[in-house]
């Protein structure tokens, strides 16, 4: 999406709980990130922007079901648990199927679907049909979830993010939101963050990948870059505009170990960072907790640079 990033019915009796979560984790990683990201994020330790500085910030998108004359239309806003099929329309502002879409990222339309306490992500890619009508399964436990459609309307000619609220009856199972952490295990592999954001400020975010302590160098394209990364503001689920930084066409962007982004806070406050990551044929998403507050970028833990056994250092 341009990932550049551009978030309700509520099932009831259910209470979404984004609590403080699970604590910080380990602070050891076995890649450091390069040293221009690091200066960076040394760069942030200054007192917060101003007031005004933080209203200028770009507001996140997937608040609104309608924007600029487009609808998000849900066929459901209702479905079971487990595999379900999502059928779902853009409107156009004539109120009529938009059939026309600019590719962006390497797709027509990027759909995004999450519980509201931000687990069960997901990101596909649905078929559209003649009519305009959009399918894809999904994954769904009982929740209320919130569902983004990322797409460039060939008639619009610029980006937008709608969402909507999707019910999930069932037992719900909340779970809390966990304690920012620089670091991400999955699938064997480790992602050290480093970097952080400041609200109503563009940050830089760096990954460092690393599998069983090896630095990966040959992470393989993913929708137009080495790595794609969706930020949710934890409450109302709002979608920050992300940008990666660097083209897989470019020789001069390497294929790893070090993927970078570069994202705004609009407002302090916890965000959920879901980074898609191709390597050996598969998609893996790593998930970090983010915190843009008062004080430095510090308050989000950073890796520091590696030692002569190639482990990072927590800072002190």
């Amino acid at each position: 999406m341009r990932t550049a990033a551009r978030l309700g019915a509520t099932v009831v009796g259910l209470a979404a709980v984004l609590g403080a979560g699970w604590g910080v984790g380990t602070l050891v990683g076995p890649v450091g990130a390069p040293a221009a990201a690091q200066e960076h994020a040394a760069d942030e330790g200054h007192p917060d922007p101003s007031p005004a500085a933080t209203a200028d910030a770009a507001p996140p998108g997937g608040l609104q079901v309608s924007d600029r004359g487009y609808t998000l239309d849900l066929v459901a806003d209702e479905l079971p648990a487990g595999t379900s099929p999502l059928a779902f329309r853009i409107l156009g502002p004539d109120g009529a199927p938009v059939t026309d879409y600019e590719v962006d990222h390497d797709e027509d339309l990027h759909l995004v679907a999450v519980r509201r306490d931000l687990t069960g992500y997901q990101h596909v890619h649905p078929e559209r049909g003649a009519d305009g009508t959009w399918t894809t399964p999904l994954e769904l436990t009982p929740g209320s979830w919130r569902v983004f459609a990322d797409t460039t309307p060939a008639a619009l000619g610029a980006d937008l993010t709608l969402g909507a609220d999707l019910a999930v009856a069932g037992d719900l199972r909340p779970q809390p939101l966990p304690g920012p952490s620089p670091t991400a295990e999955v699938d064997g592999y480790t992602v050290v963050l480093t970097g952080g954001l400041v609200p109503g400020r563009e940050s830089g975010l760096t990954f460092s990948v690393s599998r069983g302590g090896v630095p990966v160098t040959d992470l393989q394209p993913h929708l137009g870059a080495y790595g794609h990364l969706v930020a949710l503001r934890a409450g109302d689920l709002g979608y920050l505009h992300v940008h990666p930084v660097g083209d897989p066409a470019d020789p001069a962007t390497a294929p790893g170990p070090h993927v970078e982004f570069a994202a705004t806070a609009p407002s302090a406050g916890d965000y959920r960072l879901f980074l898609d990551l191709r390597h050996g044929d598969v998609v893996r998403t790593a998930e970090f907790t983010v915190h843009a507050g008062s004080g430095p970028a510090a308050d989000t833990p950073a890796a520091a640079e590696p030692d002569a056994a190639g482990h990072g250092h927590g800072d002190d």
